[in-house]
């Protein structure tokens, strides 16, 4: 591919370097975009922002903990040391990073890290699936306040048979002791007699929501999975174990949280 001419007037743009700073293709290829060659590529067809400035200049400096990056409108994570987790939370392990009672945590399946890392979120100790990890406290703070309404997907299985019309009795709205809960999309995966399988997303965090939605309906829960949250999904990874967001993943969770 031929590489742009660095010294058309067209490629100039007014960001202003900062003292000392990085060059902006060692930034993005040091959060995983590819080679420093493939990220001169990115600048100069135009498909990287400086704190919402088009930047062609292969040369420019910047300041990864300070400014906001983005490739195709998509912010990337600059500021280095940061970790970003996906993680397949087992049954009967409690979600925080230790338990004075002994019994198993998130902080036993993360090996010999030396990060301090912020578990986003809860599960109950007997809910299984996908978790997310990271020391980006900005982030973990949007993903876990309910004012940005993060949609989580579960897979329940349930007590059946099921009515035709739970899944629009649960989008309208079940009375639980502290308030109506809203299921934004729900179906059935499969029926094998006197159990379901179903999927329910929402996208609110209160305690035991899921089962309390599902047992006020008539359908208490015998298991629990958490598939997705947000844009980040859980896939074949195993039970037990970890696995690093990818760039792309994580400028997805940037973007819907409003960062």
């Amino acid at each position: 591919m031929r590489m742009p001419d660095r010294d058309r007037a067209d490629d100039r743009d007014t960001l202003t370097d900062v003292p000392g700073g990085v060059r902006l293709q060692k930034v993005l290829a040091e959060a995983g975009l590819g080679s420093r060659r493939h990220c001169e590529e990115l600048i100069g067809a135009g498909r990287v922002e400086v704190d919402g400035e088009t930047v062609r200049r292969f040369g420019a400096r910047v300041d990864p903990q300070r400014q906001v990056i983005k490739v195709d409108g998509k912010r990337i994570p600059a500021r280095p040391g940061l970790v970003y987790l996906a993680f397949n939370k087992p049954a009967e392990v409690l979600t925080a990073m230790s338990d004075p009672r002994g019994r198993r945590t998130v902080a036993d399946y993360l090996g010999d890290r030396s990060e301090r890392l912020f578990h986003i979120g809860r599960l109950d100790y007997d809910t299984e699936g996908l978790m997310l990890l990271t020391n980006d406290g900005e982030l973990a703070h949007r993903l876990a306040h309910p004012s940005f309404e993060v949609a989580k997907t579960y897979l329940a299985e349930v007590t059946g048979p099921l009515p035709k019309d739970l899944g629009r009795r649960l989008a309208t709205g079940v009375e639980l002791d502290d308030g109506v809960a809203t299921a934004d999309r729900f179906r059935v995966i499969d029926r094998s007699g006197a159990r379901a399988l179903v999927e329910i997303t929402l996208h609110e965090g209160r305690k035991h929501v899921v089962r309390r939605m599902l047992a006020a309906a008539g359908h208490p829960v015998s298991r629990l999975v958490r598939t997705d949250v947000g844009p980040i999904r859980l896939g074949t990874l195993k039970p037990g174990t970890t696995r690093e967001l990818t760039t792309r993943e994580i400028g997805e969770l940037y973007a819907a949280v409003g960062l």
